[in-house]
């Protein structure tokens, strides 16, 4: 099992600050969230056991929000001495795919896209802080596959 900090940790070892391609807060909160939802749709389990709230701005994991705020809407910088081969292999390529994929896009327009997915419409609906069912987003991430 992986924890969000290790998976956090690694998205923000593949950001090119010098190109302009930094993670801030909200962005890096919805690359867990689809990085969980695909693990979900692919091996049937959790990524990691984090609990993913809908917040008024998209998915978030609360340790991990409180843990960057500190640096607002900014970019979070790159950890010192985070060791990427703590993640299986198997996991890196997954957490890859979901950074190829959803990593082009701007923190808003992932927040964007979150906000018409089924798993945040069904959690917001029942109120802001509500938790995103794993299995909701099991449901939805296995119609995103390509077979």
């Amino acid at each position: 099992m992986t924890s969000v900090h290790e998976v956090a940790k690694y998205f923000l070892t593949l950001g090119d600050e010098d190109a302009g391609d930094f993670l801030s807060n909200l962005k890096l909160q919805k690359l867990c969230y689809y990085s969980q939802g695909f693990h979900l749709a692919l091996f049937g389990k959790p990524l990691f056991y984090d609990r993913i709230e809908a917040w008024q701005h998209g998915p978030v994991v609360p340790d991990l929000y409180h843990l960057y705020k500190v640096h607002g809407s900014g970019a979070i910088p790159m950890p010192h001495g985070f060791d990427i081969t703590a993640i299986d292999e198997p996991v890196r390529g997954l957490l890859n795919e979901v950074y190829n994929t959803y990593g082009q896009f701007s923190a808003w327009k992932l927040r964007n896209m979150t906000h018409g997915e089924a798993p945040w419409v069904q959690a917001f609906g029942r109120g802001a802080g509500a938790e995103i069912a794993t299995s909701s987003m099991q449901d939805f991430f296995k119609t995103l596959l390509v077979e």
